[in-house]
């Protein structure tokens, strides 16, 4: 299975919630409410889960084994940075394209 598309649905400056993602794998199936997460001085993905009555939550969608889940944290953490540094670059050319 491929990842075959990621998009940065929404960015946060404050805490440790960082960006809400959706994913393309095959071209064919769309994941969305993955959250890149910033905490212990690293980035880190929780897959989308609801909360059952006792409180606790539970994964909707996972990988199913340790390789795979590397491919995709690798992939969207990968892609949320370089949504930081496109976002940087543009505040960079507007405030050259002010002065």
């Amino acid at each position: 299975m491929k990842i075959t598309d990621i998009k940065i649905r929404k960015t946060f400056d404050d805490g440790p919630l960082r960006a809400v993602v959706s994913m393309t794998l095959d071209d064919q199936l769309a994941v969305h409410d993955v959250k890149v997460i910033y905490a212990r001085d690293r980035y880190f993905v929780v897959m989308p889960s609801r909360k059952n009555p006792d409180g606790t939550f539970r994964d909707m969608v996972h990988p199913i084994n340790a390789a795979f889940r590397e491919e995709v944290e690798t992939a969207i953490i990968d892609a949320y940075q370089r949504h930081l540094a496109e976002v940087e670059a543009q505040a960079a050319n507007t405030d050259s394209a002010e002065a």
